[in-house]
């Protein structure tokens, strides 16, 4: 599965669109593995938009809130940190189970993500 996320910038006046491949096709069955996936790409998406053409620094999981909103049909889910926002989706999957699945990941997550 592709995921598009849209990236916006504190201080542009612009939004840009990446894409995570390669995810599980049901979000339903994604493991804990793939969820750490979903939200280290999208901010190394927002990375990318903020520093373009330097080295990818190393993901940490802390430092940003998130939330799970409903979509046509589905739900997207939304990023904040200091530097902007990214928002992935729409993902097919009830706002409830992913938002656990989320709370899951963010709470077992060690400092770093490789």
């Amino acid at each position: 599965m592709t995921v598009e996320v849209d990236v916006w910038v504190r201080g542009t006046l612009h939004a840009e669109t990446y894409q995570i491949e390669s995810l599980p096709a049901d979000p339903a069955d994604w493991s804990d593995t793939d969820v750490r996936r979903l939200l280290s790409e999208m901010l190394l998406a927002l990375d990318r938009e903020k520093n373009p053409g330097v080295d990818r620094p190393t993901v940490t999981l802390r430092g940003f809130s998130w939330i799970v909103s409903p979509y046509a049909g589905g739900v997207l889910v939304h990023l904040e940190t200091p530097t902007g926002t990214a928002s992935a989706g729409p993902l097919t999957i009830d706002q409830a189970r992913l938002t656990v699945m989320l709370a899951r990941v963010m709470d077992d997550t060690p400092e770093v993500v490789h």
